[in-house]
């Protein structure tokens, strides 16, 4: 209410305080990242439900205009430039990177360094990264026709030279690199960008001499996608608890009838709602049911080829996968519920336990991370330790940031338990984020049959370990919240 409150008297004051309000305005990043670390350094020490699982609604004022996100995304941008990147070319041994892509063919790359007000590559848009070194910093070129926002400055005047791509050999030649970075990557999509026409045109024009000093910058696309700035880390607690706002609203008595409201529904309000906020979701949410029925779990059954209509009862256990883009940064949640029998006033205890060792399973995976070790160690070690502790693990994670299933380590897949390759073989790196997810199955003497506890939460890695961004779900929340009393 305070924040609310704070902006109604700055409106009303700003004919008469001109210059106060162009003090806030050129404060406002500054105050919205002294928030979101506020938030976020509350979300490393209390669980989840310490925030008011209680179906309340996400507030509007909690989420910035469109003007607003722009420019945190644009200062962000500009942030990562001069702290992110310098040092994974240097690491890599990248003197130069060349990133193109045509309108509307974009290259995964390019969308993440477009400023926010360019939806889109224009005609063909061509980057060009080159490391003066540690002195003078990075020499940051946009090879089209105009600035590409106020990171890529314009280098290249058509009326002078009309061809575009004498125009790069131009560059090229001027600072003489060693080594020359283009998109291309065998187990990274994301980083496979460059489309094979503008891949034969760049060689050609370069020339014998520089287009032999053409490398894959596999490595680099994928450390500039996975790794997260400071002033990222801090925003993005801010974007998991918007993500688990809208959830508790659409788990609660608030949206869910018992009898009544189907699965279907709460997908479809959970779209809704999504776009009521001004956001958008990165994939079609899912909410599946676990019940005391003969039906035994599917994978793909509860992600994919769900029934179109399942009426919600009370005794369901309820499950969800959901997740926002927000910032250019994304969420991927899953999450149980339970509605409540008549006479019920809590879970019952043998779903209680069954969601205990889901918990274990996140504690004894996490705990594995160490900087340096592949996914496929982490996966194999972490499997071993659940399965000693009786635990039936498994274990499918993803890196997250950019993109919902991001570039840079796996640490399984949901079919492939013995490890994965390529993708899985790429080291842990700090300040990094992923979702945790997994499930771990237990057989249910009073359901007859197995179920699935099946988690997934976001989390970033860093000197400190594995910290949850919005804490993590710790118990099994019921719809109503509070059990009704005769």
């Amino acid at each position: 209410m305070k924040v609310t409150s704070q902006a109604s008297k700055t409106a009303s004051k700003k004919a008469s305080a001109a210059t106060s309000t162009r003090k806030y305005d050129s404060y406002k990043p500054l105050i919205i990242a002294v928030y979101a670390l506020m938030f976020g350094v509350i979300g490393m020490l209390l669980p989840a439900q310490s925030f008011g699982q209680t179906g309340d609604q996400v507030s509007e004022s909690a989420i910035l205009s469109m003007k607003e996100r722009a420019k945190v995304i644009d200062d962000v941008l500009a942030d990562r430039m001069e702290t992110v990147l310098p040092d994974i070319m240097r690491r890599e041994g990248l003197d130069m990177w060349i990133i193109i892509s045509r309108e509307y063919n974009e290259d995964p790359v390019i969308e993440t360094m477009l400023p926010a007000t360019w939806l889109a590559a224009r005609r063909r848009t061509i980057l060009v990264i080159y490391d003066r070194g540690p002195e003078q910093g990075l020499e940051t070129l946009a090879v089209a026709r105009y600035d590409v926002g106020e990171v890529f400055k314009k280098a290249w005047d058509k009326e002078l030279e009309p061809d575009q791509w004498k125009r790069v050999r131009e560059i090229v030649e001027e600072r003489d690199p060693e080594r020359i970075g283009i998109n291309r990557s065998e187990h990274w999509g994301l980083a496979d960008g460059i489309v094979a026409t503008d891949y034969e045109h760049l060689l050609e024009n370069l020339g014998e001499k520089y287009a032999s000093r053409v490398v894959s910058a596999e490595k680099v696309a994928v450390e500039w996608l996975e790794t997260r700035s400071s002033k990222e880390r801090d925003l993005y607690p801010h974007i998991v608890r918007i993500a688990h706002g809208i959830l508790e609203e659409a788990f609660s008595e608030r949206v869910i009838h018992p009898g009544i409201t189907s699965t279907e529904d709460v997908i479809w309000w959970l779209r809704e709602r999504v776009r009521d906020l001004n956001l958008i979701t990165w994939f079609h949410p899912s909410v599946s049911i676990q019940r005391a029925d003969p039906e035994s779990f599917d994978h793909l059954r509860t992600f994919d080829s769900r029934p179109s209509e399942d009426i919600i009862m009370p005794g369901d256990l309820l499950h969800v996968d959901f997740g926002i883009t927000y910032l250019r940064l994304n969420t991927d949640t899953q999450q149980h519920f339970y509605v409540l029998k008549p006479g019920e006033t809590e879970v019952p205890a043998y779903l209680v336990d069954a969601f205990d060792r889901g918990n274990r399973l996140q504690d004894i995976f996490t705990n594995n991370f160490v900087e340096g070790r592949t996914g496929n160690e982490v996966l194999a070690m972490s499997r071993a330790q659940a399965i000693e502790e009786g635990i039936k693990p498994s274990i499918y994670t993803h890196p997250i940031g950019y993109h919902g299933h991001a570039a840079g380590t796996t640490l399984g897949m949901w079919d492939s338990q013995g490890g994965v390759s390529g993708t899985g073989e790429h080291p842990l790196h700090l300040n990094t984020a992923y979702s945790i997810e997994l499930n771990a199955a237990s057989y249910i003497e009073e359901w007859g049959k197995e179920i699935r506890i099946m988690l997934e939460e976001d989390a970033y890695f860093d000197e400190r370990g594995v910290w949850y961004l919005d804490g993590r779900q710790k118990s099994i929340l019921t719809i109503p919240r509070v059990a009704a009393t005769q």
